[in-house]
């Protein structure tokens, strides 16, 4: 069998889904950043949200940090008001995300759950709907 992709990403209204598996290394996280920056193309300009799948993700070298800090400031500049994560307590991955990403400004807020129903129902009161009802018949 082949090598299982990296992530995943796709649209649905006004929100940003994502799964993402493996340990990434620099080119990984530049790819995905390219990848991720095409699909939310649409949706800048107006209120947005993201929604990211880190269960199946092995952290990354520290090399992916500037870029990963670069796509975020790209998204808050882009009008995205909320990021939800969703992976199970997990200290270190904990550790790396939130060198990589705030947890709030002004404008933006992101919150981490253990399920992804969290996670849906917090963007749902948001006024974010989506069709996705689990990421595991999406992500795979």
């Amino acid at each position: 069998m082949g090598m299982q992709a990296k992530f995943k990403i796709w649209r649905e209204q006004q929100v940003l889904l994502a799964a993402v598996n493996g340990s990434w290394d620099r080119n990984t996280a530049e790819e995905y950043a390219a990848e991720f920056r095409r699909l939310a193309a649409p949706l800048v300009g107006t209120d947005w949200a993201h929604i990211v799948y880190l269960d199946q993700w092995q952290l990354g070298v520290p090399e992916i940090e500037p870029v990963i800090r670069e796509l975020v400031r790209w998204c808050i500049d882009s009008k995205m008001r909320y990021a939800a994560q969703i992976y199970c307590p997990h200290m270190v991955k904990k550790y790396q995300l939130e060198r990589m990403i705030i947890d709030h400004t002004d404008v933006f807020e992101r919150r981490v759950y253990p399920t992804q129903e969290e996670a849906f129902q917090w963007l749902t009161a948001k006024g974010f709907q989506m069709e996705t009802s689990s990421f595991r018949q999406k992500a795979s």
